[in-house]
């Protein structure tokens, strides 16, 4: 009786990637076939995985996904020139070379099975804004002038409350408690709308930050370890809504439209004047780039009516994020448009721009 051949490592390999390959296609065409897969899978699989995983990842007080990142980046070359040299040196050297193409086709796989599990199945679920009742309808030039007059009163209202640098622009006096305020402010939204509801671990700081810089992003949500990452360069008063943006996505909302609504609802209700302040001067900035789009007068005179401690930290923001403006950030926008559009947000990077809609249709709704 023959023996069985024993498979060897890149036998193993090759077969446990193709079963997170086969899993993570499974799970993809689940959410976008059959419906209310991907709401139910949000609702029941997702909130335990972040419960769980989130909880052991937001044990360390640095961001995982960005050592496991710079770990990547020196094993991948030292490793495949290891490999490279044993093919050359040793008989059957090149079994080297396939041993370590199936630990990277490996690692590739898994990465995008946590990918599917942790993010890609709730592009698919039934929208916040759906769920909580707000309509992004078509709406006039005069209501958008309505609401962006309405917003420069709220910002200048609350651009002397908030602590200022010596050059006049706003700072977080204690930047680790900014990080608990936003957990917060989620949970106080959360009473609000019970979607929201789930265990949020700490946001936490890049530490090489200008990695994001350099690709004008403010944060961005880690599915490989459950994690939302900050931009810690960027201007003090971008960093709460940035916050609550990314722990929106811990929630199943990973829209950016969405994200940016639900940190805009976060901030302004948080009960804090640095998260208000944040959340009110991100919706303005927005809405007001669209009142410029609409006509130039009408912008002009609103922007007249900002008050000069505002200008000051809009100043520095450009300023800012002008210096790192380039070849890195053109590719990475493009990249984000791609990524946007596959992920069933047609209009690419051009639909964060729906915020705008929702914080109108906000807008009516306190009106009533």
């Amino acid at each position: 009786m023959k023996e069985k051949k024993k498979l060897g490592t890149t036998e193993k390999r090759l077969i446990v990637a193709c079963v997170f390959l086969a899993a993570a296609g499974i799970l993809l065409v689940c959410a976008r076939q059959i419906p209310g897969f991907a709401e139910w899978y949000a609702v029941h699989i997702y909130q335990k995985l972040t419960a769980a995983v989130g909880r052991v990842t937001g044990l360390a007080p640095f961001s995982i996904v960005e050592i496991g990142l710079y770990v990547l980046l020196i094993l991948l070359p030292v490793t495949g020139v290891r490999a490279a040299v044993k093919s050359v040196r040793f008989e059957h050297g090149g079994e080297n070379v396939l041993r370590w193409a199936s630990g990277i086709f490996l690692t590739v796989s898994l990465l995008l099975f946590l990918y599917m599990t942790n993010c890609g199945v709730n592009y698919q679920r039934e929208s916040f804004s759906e769920k909580s009742g707000f309509a992004a309808e078509q709406y006039t030039a005069e209501e958008l002038r309505e609401v962006c007059l309405w917003l420069t009163e709220e910002v200048n209202s609350l651009a002397g409350q908030v602590e200022r640098s010596d050059s006049g622009t706003m700072i977080l006096t204690m930047p680790a408690e900014e990080e608990q305020d936003a957990v917060q402010a989620m949970k106080k939204l959360a009473e609000e709308y019970p979607d929201l509801n789930g265990f949020y671990p700490h946001p936490k700081p890049v530490c090489i930050s200008e990695i994001l810089s350099y690709q004008n992003l403010s944060g961005v949500y880690s599915p490989f370890t459950i994690e939302a990452n900050f931009n810690a360069d960027m201007i003090d008063y971008n960093i709460p809504f940035t916050l609550c943006h990314e722990l929106s996505h811990l929630r199943g909302f990973m829209q950016e439209e969405e994200a940016n609504f639900i940190a805009f609802l976060a901030c302004v209700g948080s009960g804090k004047q640095d998260f208000e302040y944040s959340g009110y001067l991100m919706g303005w900035v927005y809405c007001m780039n669209a009142l410029r789009r609409a006509g130039t007068e009408e912008w002009q005179a609103v922007r007249e009516g900002l008050d000069e401690a505002v200008e000051a930290d809009l100043r520095e923001n450009s300023r800012f994020w002008d210096s790192y403006d380039g070849a890195v950030a053109e590719v990475s926008d493009k990249v984000n448009d791609t990524y946007l559009k596959a992920n069933g947000q047609s209009e690419g990077v051009k639909s964060y721009g729906r915020m705008v809609d929702l914080i109108i249709a906000y807008a009516e709704k306190q009106g009533e």
